[in-house]
Formats: C-alpha cells, sequence, structure tokens
C-alpha cells in the first residue's frame, strides 16, 4: 500500500477529500482501515495576491514547499483537491517532488463512464475561464459549457465569500441550482463541481443535473491508486 500525500489549497475541499479518502476504505473492507494519509496545507489567503496578478508561479512555489514536506513524510503520490490551484501546478517549473494524480483526468474518467455529452463547469472564475475543463473533457470527445459571465461572477462570489469560509446558505444554493437549470436548458447532461466546496451546498438530490464532484471522485481516486487498484501517476506538474 502507498502512503497519500493531500495538497491542500482551501479549507472545505481538503477536509471533504481527507474524510471521504477514509470512509472509502470503510465502505469497502467494513474496516477503519486504510493506507497511511498525510496533509499539507499553507494558507490559501497568501496566495491571493499572486492569484490576482495571474502570477501561477509564484502559487506553483508555495504549493511546491507543501509537496517537498509531503513526500519527506513518506507519501509516494500527491492529489490535490483544489480545482483552481491544477492551473497553478500546470505552470512550467521544476518538477515536483512527487508524482500527483490530475484532478480533471479523475472527473474526465467519471464523465466517460456515464456517457456524458455535454458537461456544464462550476467552480471559481480562474478556473471557468482557463481550459482546463475544455481540454481534459475534449480529450474524450464531450463538450462543455460555462454559465453567462453575470452568473460566473455570482458562483465565483459565492465561493470566496462563503463556501471557503464554511458558510452554506440557502439564498446561495438556489442561486447555484438556477444556474444549474440554466445549462439544463443549454443542452448540458452534466454538471462538473469544480470548487471543492460546492459538494458541500449542492447535493444530488437536489441538483437539476446528475453531478460530477471533483473532491470526492479525487479522493476515491487516490485511495484505489494507495491499495493498488490504479497505477501510481507519473504527473509531476507541467502541462498534463
Amino acid at each position: 500500500m502507498t502512503h497519500v500525500g493531500i495538497l491542500a489549497h482551501s479549507t472545505g475541499g481538503a477536509a471533504l477529500c481527507f474524510l471521504e479518502y477514509c470512509n472509502e476504505a470503510y465502505r469497502r473492507t467494513g474496516r477503519n482501515e486504510h493506507p497511511d494519509v498525510t496533509l499539507d496545507y499553507i494558507a490559501f489567503g497568501a496566495s491571493m495576491p499572486a492569484w490576482d496578478a495571474g502570477d501561477y508561479a509564484a502559487v506553483r512555489s508555495t504549493l511546491a514547499v507543501s509537496v517537498d514536506r509531503l513526500a519527506r513524510a513518506g507519501a509516494g503520490f500527491f492529489v490535490c483537491p483544489d480545482n483552481t490551484a491544477h492551473l497553478a501546478l500546470e505552470a512550467p517549473g521544476p518538477d515536483l517532488a512527487l508524482p500527483g494524480l490530475h484532478i480533471a483526468d479523475a472527473v474526465a474518467a467519471q464523465a466517460v463512464a456515464d456517457g456524458r455529452k455535454r458537461v456544464a463547469v462550476f467552480g471559481t472564475r480562474y478556473t471557468m475561464d482557463s481550459d482546463l475543463y475544455p481540454r481534459a473533457l475534449a480529450a474524450h470527445g464531450i463538450a462543455t459549457e460555462v454559465p453567462e459571465a453575470a452568473d460566473r461572477e455570482i458562483l465565483n462570489r459565492i465561493i470566496f465569500d462563503e463556501l471557503v469560509n464554511d458558510v452554506l446558505t440557502e439564498e446561495s444554493r438556489k442561486e447555484c441550482l438556477r444556474v444549474i437549470e440554466s445549462m439544463a436548458a443549454r443542452g448540458c447532461d452534466a454538471v462538473a463541481l469544480v470548487c471543492t466546496e460546492f459538494p458541500l451546498l449542492i447535493t444530488p438530490d437536489v441538483s437539476p443535473l446528475p453531478t460530477l464532484d471533483s473532491t470526492r471522485l479525487a479522493a476515491r481516486a487516490a485511495y484505489e491508486v494507495a491499495v493498488g487498484e490504479r497505477p501510481l501517476p507519473t504527473w509531476r506538474g507541467g502541462p498534463s
């Protein structure tokens, strides 16, 4: 079994990933036993000026410190339960100290398994404005859509003003569901929740579209790698 490193970059998503990883072992084995796991978290607030400046190299350098610490703790690979962080991890730079699972690959694999054809992308403005998910899903022949500009700003505000601070309101849930309905009207057959805090607010039982929960998908993929059901990843940052 392989020691897992969780490279955290936002609080709620990292906590949910940790819980899902541990719970996956119990669901599969009926025992509270799983491969070792270490979580490292440099508070994301320190990186926000770099995000706002588009300085992905600076963010990558900060994340690389966490990867180094995970390697020293004995992890054999890392999973990063933060989609936006992958924009920085994909930036050019030295190889990271550990190979990592790419969260978009986990989401794309589930979309393929579910037979999806057109997926709505819900995340931070950084993620929605990027080619991270269009590229990952297009590699499998799956189209993507993002909300209209005004709705993207609403989603981004909900993430940074509320979700990352563990604030969950019914008003914001209704706003998210309204936007999902608009994406269904545009022909989407699923919504990718690619801010890892969104699954705390939008659950499958209330969503107008089937959800692709990036947080839980990444956690389950990490468990499968750790127990040898999937090969160790080879990606060490840079273009995926």
